[in-house]
């Protein structure tokens, strides 16, 4: 490792698979934490190169217990997170609003690391049972149209990492690698990413794929569609700069949605939501995330006919239905 710090602060950077085979030793246990949480800090003060990032990517990839659900043609929500804006749980309430539309979502998510509640942090606390069994997980998505994928469980050689993570407690290559690696390779995906840096990696790295996908993220930061300011849309073909009052929303303060400072205050915020006790401003942002996925796996309509599509299974009950079902099951 010394001599990989001493490259890197040289201002060199790392070939693809020089970053794999870096990132298989780090997951091994093969370099001490101090060393470990250096090359982590090295890409906090600059931006990771797109051949670094696609060798960090193949590395979690071969080490991940894999699960198969292509049967389903799913789709997956997920954003870097790390954009520290403090928001409600957007892309999980969204997912359950697709499943709720009669989409397949297979929902990759883990426990808050530089946030106070992530994605498995709620599931937790409603009371759902983790698990990689592929039976269990395809009748979930038979179903309930959803199915979740904590990434702990995938990802067993990211074991020795997380703590040193948590330590650190801010943003690293491993928020970007997040959505990258959801182990059932989802053939449709959202991915929120928190400037236009990272969108144009990710779009680097997805066009070699056969996915169908599009990259978002608002102008002012926020990983997903946060309505408070325009935002951006990279997808296979094209590029689209929208506002919220050109796709028939308010723009809102940031404020109006932001997230609990605990586990137990950001559920009470995310079942208030899913149950139709949300505010205007929290349902418009769940609807506006939702209606983009919707277009991804349902193409043909307009754009407001996704938002309606979203609105009505939210407002229905059609996306807390969704969710009783998969904590029922």
């Amino acid at each position: 490792m010394k001599e990989i710090l001493h490259k890197l602060t040289s201002h060199l950077t790392l070939e693809r698979e020089e970053a794999r085979n870096i990132l298989k030793k780090i997951a091994d246990g093969g370099y001490n934490n101090s060393q470990v949480s250096s090359f982590l800090t090295v890409f906090m003060m600059r931006m990771i190169t797109v051949q670094e990032l696609a060798g960090f990517r193949d590395a979690l990839l071969d080490l991940c217990l894999t699960t198969d659900l292509s049967e389903s043609d799913t789709i997956d929500l997920c954003g870097t997170g790390g954009d520290g804006k403090n928001t409600f749980n957007i892309s999980t309430l969204s997912s359950f609003v697709v499943a709720g539309a009669g989409g397949r979502v297979a929902k990759h998510g883990n426990y808050g690391v530089s946030s106070a509640c992530g994605s498995s942090n709620i599931m937790e606390y409603l009371g759902y049972r983790f698990t990689n069994d592929k039976d269990t997980l395809r009748n979930q998505l038979d179903k309930a149209n959803i199915c979740f994928l904590h990434a702990p469980l995938f990802h067993p050689a990211m074991k020795s990492i997380a703590p040193i993570r948590k330590e650190l407690s801010v943003k690293t290559f491993f928020n970007l690698l997040g959505p990258m690696v959801n182990p059932s390779s989802p053939k449709n995906q959202i991915i929120g990413v928190w400037n236009l840096e990272t969108a144009r990696l990710y779009n680097y790295i997805y066009q070699q794929t056969d996915k169908n996908y599009t990259i978002l993220y608002s102008l002012d930061g926020y990983d997903e569609i946060s309505l408070t300011s325009e935002f951006k849309l990279i997808s296979n073909s094209e590029e689209e700069l929208l506002s919220p009052e050109k796709t028939g929303f308010r723009l809102l303060q940031p404020d109006e949605i932001s997230g609990g400072k605990t586990v137990e205050e950001s559920a009470r915020i995310f079942m208030n939501i899913i149950e139709g006790r949300g505010s205007a401003a929290q349902n418009s942002v769940v609807i506006a995330n939702s209606g983009i996925a919707l277009r991804k796996i349902y193409p043909g309509k307009s754009l407001n006919e996704y938002f309606l599509m979203a609105e009505e299974s939210l407002k229905s009950g059609k996306a807390y239905d969704k969710l009783k079902k998969l904590l029922e099951l």
